[in-house]
């Protein structure tokens, strides 16, 4: 078979190994020159800017996540490596999407499932190439998928288990639109089977209309829309936190203490967590050890370092609004908050109003491509708070900024709202930067 990898990062790469066997003829097709990753020694190669619209010819086109379909010109048929895992995993899989929480969510439930005995793979958008890992897993296994809208966006087949947290506009400089973006997220539900399960957040009206999306096949709505529901309240049969404990069917699981991360919107994404994993065990004691020993992931609200009084969390991943929010209203304590980068096209308007209502915000840094923009746009939405706009070029340079504003008992928090690629590589730079700047102070 004639197949054209399209897109060579981590995916691509993955992709290549999978579908690099004696009877393929493989092309790494990217709109780099120099791809991210090194190429094969010997492979042909269709290398450039216009390289996605000139791929007629080849019987498949393998789609990396982050390229939209509709920007590939072929005659054969666009696949993804996403959809090859679906259709050819052996195992049950639990996929959580949404705006934010994701990466959390699906690392806590594994967490609780690997308490609960289970051999499980935890792969997708949290770094882990998921067709590296299709040869490892048995039928018996359990699989957490953490799932973009990019990878969503023309899946085939739903998980098992679905979970949908809070949807809002995001990744608008790649999607056509918003309603774009809810479509793609839609397809982690739109394909599954009564025999399915999903569970939605409480109170977000896109994760509702992901939840209840036209199913693909002759179902009767009163049953479709039975297999849902909403965690983090009582109402639905799931999972939700009442006096400082887990509930389900009013029934104490645990303590939500033993929880290790900051903020509630954590305390929601463990009821979704346990809310997924009480499909696979329903042994109380274990799923609260698997939520005691998940420490928490790196660039999400990550304690780095407690300095002079002043503590200095990296949240890093946090590149969407509402993230920020969550970061913003997990804490009492006087925050100079960290912000900006580059423009997606993002809706800021609840940030501000959070920021508007806050008054424990002692100062905000607000840094890159969007920082006069975003700085405006705060003005003009009543934000008073002092705000620090200067052309810093270096996360050096704004670590120092931080310092220079905090006393005893401050927080510094980069929880930035915006991409990251105007000044750094990617989140993962940008708080690992962050990280060992602070680590050396």
């Amino acid at each position: 078979m004639k197949i054209a990898i399209a897109g060579y990062g981590l995916e691509g790469e993955a992709s290549y190994q999978y579908w690099n066997t004696p009877e393929n003829d493989l092309t790494i097709v990217d709109a780099k020159q120099v791809p991210d990753r090194p190429l094969p020694e010997g492979v042909k190669t269709i290398l450039g800017q216009d390289a996605f619209g000139h791929l007629d010819g080849f019987d498949m086109v393998i789609r990396t996540a982050g390229l939209p379909p509709q920007n590939i010109k072929t005659d054969g048929q666009i696949w993804s490596s996403t959809n090859e895992f679906f259709a050819r995993c052996p195992a049950p899989i639990v996929g959580v999407t949404g705006t934010k929480g994701k990466g959390t969510t699906a690392s806590l439930t594994a967490s609780i499932l690997k308490a609960a005995g289970k051999t499980v793979h935890l792969v997708g958008n949290i770094g882990v190439a998921p067709l590296g890992e299709l040869s490892k897993i048995a039928s018996t296994d359990v699989v957490v998928f953490e799932l973009s809208s990019f990878q969503l966006w023309d899946l085939e087949k739903s998980p098992h288990v679905s979970v949908i947290l809070m949807i809002e506009p995001d990744h608008l400089n790649v999607h056509k639109d918003f309603e774009e973006y809810i479509e793609a997220k839609a397809n982690i539900r739109r394909y599954q089977t009564l025999d399915d399960a999903c569970i939605y957040h409480p109170t977000n009206e896109y994760s509702r209309q992901a939840a209840m999306v036209i199913p693909h096949g002759s179902y009767e709505r009163s049953a479709w829309e039975s297999m849902a529901g909403r965690y983090a309240i009582p109402d639905d049969d799931q999972v939700y936190a009442k006096e400082n404990t887990f509930f389900v069917h009013d029934k104490a699981i645990c303590s939500t203490d033993v929880l290790r991360l900051p903020g509630a919107h954590n305390i929601e994404n463990a009821c979704a967590a346990i809310s997924a994993a009480l499909h696979f065990t329903d042994d109380y004691q274990l799923i609260e050890r698997g939520l005691a020993e998940f420490e928490g992931l790196p660039h999400r609200l990550e304690l780095v370092r407690e300095m002079d009084g002043v503590k200095y969390y990296n949240d890093s991943f946090s590149s969407a609004p509402g993230a920020t929010v969550a970061a913003i209203n997990s804490f009492k304590s006087p925050e100079i908050l960290i912000l900006g980068g580059i423009d997606k096209g993002t809706d800021f308007g609840n940030l501000a109003s959070v920021l508007k209502e806050r008054t424990n915000i002692k100062q905000l840094i607000v840094i890159g491509e969007i920082r006069h923009k975003l700085a405006d746009f705060m003005h003009s939405r009543g934000v008073t708070h002092p705000m620090d706009v200067s052309d810093v070029r270096t996360m050096k340079e704004i670590v120092d900024k931080a310092r220079s504003y905090a006393t005893a008992g401050d927080l510094v928090i980069l929880s930035p709202a915006c991409a990251s690629f105007d000044m750094f590589k990617n989140f993962y730079d940008r708080g690992d930067q962050f990280r060992s700047i602070v680590q050396a102070l």
